[in-house]
């Protein structure tokens, strides 16, 4: 029992609040930086004017480019960036490989494929004032539906639901449905001609509306994984020492991965597909905290918002007033620096 052990450390501790008072400054870095010098001394009376009805005088178009346009995007792309970190630290520790993703399991090329179908008009809504979110809930809806065509698949073909299994069914689901988006592509290249720029993801126009709808999939998300970090604990040791100590692994990994699921799905629905930040956070996390799973996911969380929330005031500021795309921006950074973080690992 003491090998299963990994104990409580006052420097674990330390950094963990150290990652969230990053984080809050990050926000205000986020909410302050922009086409638009505003300071962050701005910022914060901005935002303690409107939550804590503080008396202040702020300039009206101040306030409202800080709290109508920045900070819900800022507040958005952090919760994007931390939900996609969390999800790839479960994967990466669930499939024990490092290069997992929750991409894996198809989520981004389900979601790209209802966006898609929204896009060519094959799906629609008749109630007006629901439109603007029929891309994102369909991109949601075909992201998870891929995950749950993965895990039925699997199921079927082995009972064990094994690593191997879901990464290879993944892997074919991904490829399958990528074949379809490029079918349609070519015979609908009008209608889909902004598909690319969807799926290389923005935070551009995102509202307080958008916050609200990724909420609840981060609460769900995140607190089913907060559920088993001691099973995941007692799994990097192998499935064999989880049986040993009444774990049952084919049922917490495919609530884990339903979990990753919802978070990536909603991350992607709202944003588009953003690669790197779920493979780079993970890793960032288990170097600062160890192989403790409350706290790597905690810190995962962190990472990923602090990562995503630099590419996107990067994105903006890059080319401005243009903007570049926010996973355009992730790539460029997050190869050569995932390169340098893993093989230079290998290397010591």
């Amino acid at each position: 029992m003491k090998a299963l052990s990994f104990g409580t450390s006052g420097s674990a501790l330390n950094k963990l609040l150290l990652a969230g008072i990053l984080s809050l400054v990050a926000l205000c870095a986020g909410a302050s930086l922009g086409s638009s010098g505003i300071m962050v001394s701005q910022t914060i009376r901005v935002i303690g004017t409107k939550i804590l009805n503080l008396k202040s005088e702020t300039d009206p178009q101040i306030t409202a480019i800080v709290w109508e346009l920045r900070l819900p995007r800022t507040i958005l792309a952090f919760i994007v960036g931390g939900s996609l970190a969390v999800s790839g630290a479960v994967f990466q520790s669930v499939l024990k490989n490092p290069l997992a993703s929750p991409y894996i399991l198809g989520v981004s090329s389900g979601a790209s494929l209802g966006a898609a179908l929204v896009m060519m008009g094959a799906i629609s809504l008749p109630l007006g004032f629901l439109r603007p979110f029929i891309l994102p809930f369909f991109g949601f809806i075909f992201g998870l539906g891929t995950v749950l065509i993965v895990f039925t698949l699997a199921a079927r073909l082995d009972k064990t639901i094994s690593n191997n299994t879901i990464i290879l069914l993944g892997m074919v689901i991904s490829l399958f449905v990528n074949a379809i988006l490029a079918t349609l592509h070519s015979l609908f290249r009008e209608e889909l001609k902004n598909l690319l720029i969807w799926q290389l993801g923005s935070f551009a126009m995102r509202s307080w509306i958008h916050v609200g709808l990724i909420i609840p999939f981060l609460v769900l998300g995140i607190g089913g994984v907060f559920l088993y970090t001691k099973e995941m604990d007692i799994l990097s040791f192998g499935e064999d020492e989880g049986r040993a100590m009444g774990v049952n692994a084919p049922k917490v990994r495919k609530r884990l991965f339903l979990c990753a699921a919802l978070l990536t799905g909603a991350a992607v629905s709202l944003c588009g597909a953003i690669g790197f930040v779920d493979l780079i956070a993970p890793h960032v996390a288990r170097r600062i905290t160890g192989p403790r799973h409350s706290y790597v996911i905690y810190m995962s969380f962190c990472a990923g918002g602090i990562l995503m929330l630099s590419a996107d005031i990067l994105a903006r500021i890059a080319v401005s007033p243009s903007e570049l795309p926010i996973g355009a921006v992730t790539a460029l950074i997050g190869a050569p620096f995932f390169a340098w973080l893993y093989f230079g690992r290998r290397k010591n």
